[in-house]
């Protein structure tokens, strides 16, 4: 099994995430950290899985989609796979990744 890495920034993502739902509701938060663990699992073992999405941003990242809600953000040429960004789909993913 390949390993990633989340960067402090996606901590602090997955974090937000959590609290937010887990305000209203600690198991779906649970649940809903967990299915983007195994979404960040899942990109380590198949980088190739993501998306570039060059409208958002010039890095080479790929964009992958949870529960059709949350992106997870990734370098496919790190080893371990790194993940750069957790991001709700409202948000302004561009203006997030510094484009």
């Amino acid at each position: 099994m390949k390993l990633c890495r989340l960067t402090d920034a996606a901590e602090d993502d997955l974090f937000g995430i959590w609290a937010y739902i887990a305000a209203d509701n600690p198991e779906a938060a649970d649940r809903v950290e967990g299915e983007i663990l195994d979404a960040c699992d899942r990109v380590a073992e198949r980088p190739d899985l993501g998306h570039f999405r060059r409208d958002l941003t010039d890095k080479p990242v790929r964009f992958y989609p949870v529960r059709g809600t949350y992106l997870v953000v990734y370098d496919p040429a790190t080893d371990p796979l790194e993940v750069i960004r957790i991001l709700h789909g409202a948000r302004d993913a561009a203006a997030e990744l510094g484009r």
